[in-house]
């Protein structure tokens, strides 16, 4: 049985989907944008401050769904730029220890409402 996931601390879905869904021992956790959900607007347009808002996105609906960032086991990174792939992993590696989960990143053609990136995961608690 799928429960869905849902918390304040974390924008709203903006469409027919949760913010996760738990099933089974596994979270899945929908794409995060970059926006904070006190404001409703971007954190930030740089990169840097992008990335760190998407990851704290995800680490509320974690703490939601009663696990943390360190049962994450998959992350899928999408970027608007390749180029801001440095900037954005100095701050993933902010948000994870070893064992890191294993992750994807590729540049898209674009992020929804034009933000610099968009990050999902897979968590196992």
């Amino acid at each position: 049985m799928n429960k869905a996931v849902h918390t304040d601390n974390a924008p709203a879905a903006i469409g027919p989907y949760s913010q996760a869904v738990i099933a089974g021992n596994t979270i899945y956790v929908s794409g995060q944008l970059p926006i904070d959900p006190q404001t409703g607007a971007f954190a930030g347009e740089d990169i840097k401050s992008q990335t760190r808002q998407s990851l704290t996105n995800i680490k509320n609906i974690l703490e939601e769904a009663g696990a943390a960032m360190s049962d994450v086991v998959k992350t899928t990174v999408l970027l608007a730029d390749i180029k801001d792939f440095a900037a954005m992993n100095e701050v993933y590696a902010e948000f994870f220890s070893e064992p890191y989960p294993a992750r994807a990143a590729f540049a898209v053609v674009s992020v929804p409402k034009g933000a610099k990136l968009e990050i999902e995961c897979v968590a196992v608690k």
